[in-house]
């Protein structure tokens, strides 16, 4: 994924999360199945992209990802909600609710 494209995923989708990880990050992959979950069941229309910061240097320079795992959701093509390293999901996924209901009604 290009940099340019996934900026284009961005500004086309009512809402995108960022799932920023790393190959030898084990929390990350932990988490990662969570998250997938949690945002399946409560925001299904939100768009998932997970992305390795180590393979994708450009794209985690321009959204200053210095660390893993970091999540950003975009919502109408804003930045939302940054969360990174000791992250809770409920808290995240309930400080998304009431908007992405609101953009999906």
């Amino acid at each position: 994924m290009t940099l340019e494209t996934l900026q284009n995923t961005i500004r086309s989708e009512v809402g995108v999360l960022l799932y920023f990880s790393g190959e030898k990050c084990n929390v990350c992959h932990a988490l990662r199945p969570k998250f997938k979950e949690a945002f399946d069941t409560h925001l299904p229309l939100l768009k998932q992209i997970y992305l390795d910061a180590h393979e994708n240097i450009e794209i985690s320079a321009h959204f200053q990802v210095f660390s893993v795992p970091t999540m950003i959701v975009f919502l109408d093509g804003r930045e939302f909600a940054r969360e990174g390293r000791n992250v809770s999901l409920h808290q995240l996924i309930s400080q998304l609710e009431r908007p992405y209901s609101i953009m999906n009604s």
